[in-house]
């Protein structure tokens, strides 16, 4: 029987190696991993992390390959729409946005995160539903039900937890105050001011891919 295939959006965070593992763990799913490179808003070093996060990963879950893709110019655009708080939600719309695209063609049928509800500005229950609606595939969030003490438990079991939460880094593009209740009007006139589908283009097109 063949496996169902999901893309992970995976960080060098404690969360999503997490999310990975219980998807990866199961016998009918295959997961691949996608890593958005934030560099200058974050260190290059991210990278490196990452990777030593999937080494560590496959150890006890199901993960093929990693895909890297540029993401600071892009970070660069979302600043200069002139609203700073919707920076995050437009942010995680447009990788949801390139991950699907990407994930259809490399024939995944889901994306997965390791959103966990209202840690950050960008998982409240109201962005989500707004960043939701810029993806092309389901998005599975096997974290939600978990608490935090639970995630790190996972994290410390699987062995990513050392690798995550060494020197780790926060992205210098994040607001002070973020929004969280987007608007999805608001994020579309934004996004009108955007040059969106060169920079999904441009993203898609300078990706790396690696096994791990």
């Amino acid at each position: 029987m063949a496996k169902t295939r999901i893309l992970l959006l995976l960080s060098g965070g404690i969360d999503s190696p997490v999310a990975g593992y219980l998807l990866g763990k199961q016998p009918q799913l295959e997961v691949e991993a996608i890593f958005f490179q934030g560099y200058p808003f974050l260190p290059k070093e991210e990278v490196e992390r990452v990777l030593a996060v999937c080494r560590q990963l496959k150890k006890h879950a199901n993960l093929t390959r990693l895909h890297l893709v540029p993401h600071g110019g892009n970070l660069q655009e979302f600043l200069k729409t002139g609203s700073p708080n919707y920076v995050c939600v437009l942010c995680k719309r447009f990788m949801l946005r390139v991950a699907s695209q990407l994930a259809l063609k490399e024939g995944c049928e889901a994306l997965a995160t390791g959103d966990s509800l209202g840690q950050v500005a960008s998982q409240t229950l109201a962005n989500l539903k707004v960043e939701d609606e810029a993806s092309l595939l389901p998005v599975l969030r096997p974290l939600l039900g978990l608490n935090k003490e639970e995630i790190v438990s996972l994290a410390r079991h699987i062995g990513t937890y050392p690798i995550s939460a060494s020197n780790p880094a926060s992205c210098k593009a994040a607001p002070k105050k973020p929004a969280t209740k987007a608007s999805l009007e608001k994020v579309k006139e934004l996004e009108g001011k955007l040059p969106l589908n060169q920079m999904v283009s441009r993203t898609l097109a300078e990706r790396r891919t690696l096994k791990v």
